[in-house]
């Protein structure tokens, strides 16, 4: 899905998504096997249904009856690919792998980690080295990760897999727009449940333990189908099996479950909610939000748009977590759970290139630490400028309070720096001459690495901030009209 999403975005097939293939051939061959025996997250909502499944016979057939309702993924996968389509790639909010893979990185994994700390700390109380429990960490040996919004992140995942307890495989059977795209793929399998009716007794004990509320008890429902085979084990007749050959043609629904109507309406939906998307112009040079720094190595912002599918591989390998998802703030609707960075947490190490790395789709192409910092070859088109610091003076020490610190200069790491200060010796309030070295800021040297704004003391609101302005991946987007060099 990912893969033709992306397609469709951008008119390219980045590399490892022509896997993608192989997934789609096992679906011509057997039908929706990846959504039962290979996808972890349709593996977890059938753990959760199998955990809390405390109904009896008849109200499971019930719940493992075929409802209308089941057929809204196609209409909401048909509506995501004409975004994708149009430029607007929203396919990463529902697709099963992105949304596992953000859930276990913003949100799972750091809990998981806070619970060991806190367990550590009780039990060292009494005394017990407990370094061994560091290993079981995620992210052993380092600090405390947070993730900007991930409670909401958190708390999707709980409420689809809680509707388990409702209906179950929720969102399999309700929600999965890869589901619905392997359904439409299904039709064509070479393999499926075929029921003989001279056997079956219309006992609908085939139904009880049904992963996809597919009916094999009458006419199988073949782009519902998981091909989880419990009906064959279940049934006591021996009435059913899974074939490709004498398939009994009569016994099968071919085709979704989608009318003309329903067509329609996602269409619609689709082609409406692209200017609705864009209708704030977080993607616009002349309307950008200031916070909205992305990755280094990150392509312009219309493009990045086009190509982030919001698995957050790359928040989850960045070292210092600075990384985060995106709120509504910082990127609109459009741009929720992309990578940003928040300098207040932490900053963009100088020689790390680890998120571009990860990315799967090239929304943050692969660039080399050499690129990174404009040496070698890159010289001549310098380095890599994710935004520009500026001071907030009224809030600065030396400016503001005749209090010294140079905590910005000092960890500023380029080289010249591109904070400076200017010397002034002045009698503070208690009669003492103090020397203070008030900062300023050169453009010209800034690469909004945002060291400044994670180290200044002043921790509520920093003295020193970095905005997007003079990022390098968008010439609109610049501070100079050209930069200023040495001699």
């Amino acid at each position: 899905l990912v893969a033709l999403s992306t397609v469709l975005s951008t008119g390219f097939l980045y590399r490892f998504l022509p896997w993608a293939l192989v997934v789609l051939a096992l679906t011509l061959i057997f039908g929706r096997v990846f959504c039962n025996w290979i996808c972890p997250y349709g593996t977890l909502h059938h753990f959760v249904g199998w955990l809390f499944n405390v109904r009896k016979n008849k109200e499971r057939w019930h719940s493992n009856r075929y409802r209308p309702i089941y057929s809204f993924k196609y209409g909401l996968l048909l509506a995501l690919l004409i975004l994708a389509a149009l430029g607007a790639l929203q396919i990463g909010l529902l697709d099963p792998i992105c949304l596992m893979y953000r859930t276990f990185a913003t949100a799972l994994a750091p809990a998981s980690d806070s619970l060991i700390d806190a367990f550590a700390r009780l039990l060292g109380r009494f005394g017990l080295d407990l370094a061994l429990l560091d290993h079981l960490k995620f992210a052993p040996g380092s600090e405390r990760r947070i993730f900007s919004g991930s409670f909401w992140i958190g708390s999707l995942l709980v409420a689809l897999v809680g509707m388990n307890i409702v209906i179950p495989r929720f969102f399999c059977r309700v929600l999965c727009p890869l589901g619905a795209l392997l359904g439409v793929t299904a039709r064509f399998a070479l393999f499926r449940i075929d029921r003989d009716v001279h056997r079956c007794t219309d006992c609908n004990v085939c139904m009880s333990r049904c992963e996809g509320a597919a009916d094999p008890q009458g006419q199988l429902r073949l782009s519902e189908c998981f091909a989880c085979m419990n009906c064959l084990d279940d049934c006591p007749e021996d009435a059913l099996r899974f074939t490709m050959l004498e398939l009994d043609r009569k016994q099968v629904r071919v085709n979704p479950e989608i009318g003309r109507r329903q067509v329609l309406f996602s269409s619609v939906l689709g082609l409406l909610a692209f200017p609705f998307l864009r209708s704030g112009g977080a993607d616009d040079d002349r309307n950008y939000s200031p916070a909205l720094i992305r990755p280094p190595g990150s392509v312009e912002e219309s493009q990045f748009l086009e190509k982030c599918i919001k698995c957050d591989q790359c928040i989850n390998a960045c070292p210092t977590n600075v990384l985060q998802p995106a709120t509504f703030a910082e990127a609109g609707i459009e741009g929720l759970w992309t990578p940003v960075l928040n300098f207040n947490i932490a900053h963009c190490q100088l020689k790390c290139t680890l998120c571009s790395e990860v990315c799967p789709t090239g929304a943050i192409r692969r660039i080399t630490v050499e690129e990174k910092l404009g040496k070698g070859a890159y010289a001549e088109q310098g380095p890599i400028r994710l935004g520009t610091a500026f001071f907030d003076r009224g809030r600065c020490l030396p400016h503001a309070m005749e209090i010294p610190c140079v905590v910005c200069e000092e960890v500023c790491p380029v080289s010249p720096k591109a904070i400076q200060t200017v010397d002034q010796e002045v009698k503070d309030v208690f009669g003492k001459i103090v020397v203070l070295n008030k900062p300023f800021m050169v453009p010209d040297l800034c690469i909004g690495c945002g060291i400044c704004q994670a180290e200044c003391p002043v921790t509520d609101s920093r003295a020193v901030y970095v905005t997007a302005v003079g990022e390098s991946r968008s010439p609109h987007r610049k501070l100079l009209l050209q930069h200023r060099q040495a001699g």
